[in-house]
């Protein structure tokens, strides 16, 4: 049964219990599963069944957060992956063909960006990008071999917020596929089918599983292009464990009540940093001085966990602010209970050319904040005496 609100989705959509009608659903700890006879398996190996055959191909609890998700966005079928790039990844070689061109947001993760422009293009697959504040002039940059417009919202780190509707106008003039990474805002906070997305991709490993615990990824969306994604899973075998679909069911469970603090203590993060005499700048996409406030009002039901800064005094003061740090964590996931706070030219985006990362503005002074859980007076303590520090 689909239901009108995402939380009750995530926490009513189930398998069917087994003879021991167990409340929480089991794991399928299994790499195959068995058939009647001979004509079931030949039946099965058809497709002229909706079984399960081979956990690289579908297993229960895969299928179970797999509904999920598509439930939550509003899509029509999906594929969970081993990995966030897995999905980026596997989504694209599935897609697209050699000679086939992208056009993308600037604004990308790091290790898609090194995808678009080190091994896509050993298939003869080019990308363009426009920055994150141009949207509007994406359909100038379509060629006649583009085949996808691609884009996170909001963006990694900057929080930019791109407009879905302007995007999705392009993508349906010239009969394009709008692919959207929507892993900071989650399925609960925008579902970006709703604004005319083919294609919904999420890091799971971030705000879905929340607790920092395993590794996954999922693209949902239409039918016929899940189809394809799916057969080039299927014979690649970059599925997500059985395991670990089972966590990230659970974890959806409690996607709502928790996104719900995180934003809560994100803006108030926000708030306070914007005020600091020792910050240049703060970017939340639900303060008033985001460039896209408007946008993300329209689009999201709040501004996410993410607050990007930059600390007065350039490197050094940002080295300092770093060494300070005394609660909160250090490292280079998001969307944890705990609050992480991240230096992504030095990390996440440390790849990228400095020419690259000023282009998407990634300065040398950038912080990236995963705001958590924690009481946020002790969150605000602890970035007051790092930054008072710096």
């Amino acid at each position: 049964m689909n239901y009108k609100n995402v939380e009750t989705n995530a926490i009513r959509t189930q398998l069917d219990r087994t003879e021991f009608l167990e409340h929480s659903v089991p794991l399928y700890l299994t790499s195959s599963f068995v058939f009647e006879d001979a004509e079931d398996m030949r039946a099965s190996f058809a497709e002229e069944k909706d079984r399960n055959i081979y956990s690289r191909f579908t297993n229960p609890n895969t299928s179970e957060f797999t509904e999920k998700i598509c439930k939550m966005e509003g899509a029509e079928a999906g594929y969970a992956f081993a990995t966030g790039m897995a999905a980026v990844f596997s989504t694209f070689a599935a897609l697209l063909n050699s000679g086939d061109h992208i056009v993308s947001c600037r604004s990308v993760f790091g290790s898609t960006h090194t995808l678009f422009t080190k091994y896509l293009p050993k298939w003869n697959i080019e990308t363009t990008y426009f920055k994150a504040e141009d949207a509007a002039e994406v359909a100038s940059l379509i060629k006649p071999n583009t085949r996808v417009i691609y884009a996170e919202t909001p963006t990694n780190p900057g929080v930019d917020v791109l407009d879905l509707e302007i995007l999705a106008k392009v993508a349906r003039d010239h009969d394009l596929i709008l692919i959207i990474d929507n892993c900071f805002a989650t399925p609960y906070l925008q579902q970006p089918i709703k604004f005319g997305a083919d294609l919904v991709i999420h890091s799971a490993t971030k705000l879905i599983d929340g607790q920092g615990r395993v590794l996954g990824g999922i693209t949902v969306g239409r039918a016929d292009l899940i189809r394809e994604i799916y057969l080039f899973a299927r014979n690649t075998g970059p599925a997500m464990s059985p395991f670990n679909a089972w966590v990230l069911s659970k974890s959806l469970e409690t996607l709502p009540v928790r996104v719900d603090r995180h934003c809560e203590n994100a803006l108030k993060v926000a708030t306070f940093l914007e005020e600091h005499p020792n910050v240049n700048w703060v970017k939340h996409p639900f303060l008033k001085s985001h460039p896209q406030y408007e946008v993300a009002k329209r689009q999201m039901k709040a501004g996410g966990s993410i607050v990007a800064f930059e600390v007065k005094g350039g490197v050094e003061a940002g080295r300092k602010f770093l060494n300070s740090i005394g609660m909160c964590s250090l490292s280079a996931n998001l969307g944890d209970t705990r609050t992480i706070v991240t230096h992504p030219a030095s990390t996440t985006h440390s790849k990228l050319s400095e020419e690259d990362r000023l282009e998407v503005g990634i300065t040398d002074g950038l912080v990236r904040i995963s705001v958590g859980l924690e009481a946020v007076e002790d969150i605000l303590a602890d970035l007051d005496q790092a930054l008072r520090n710096a």
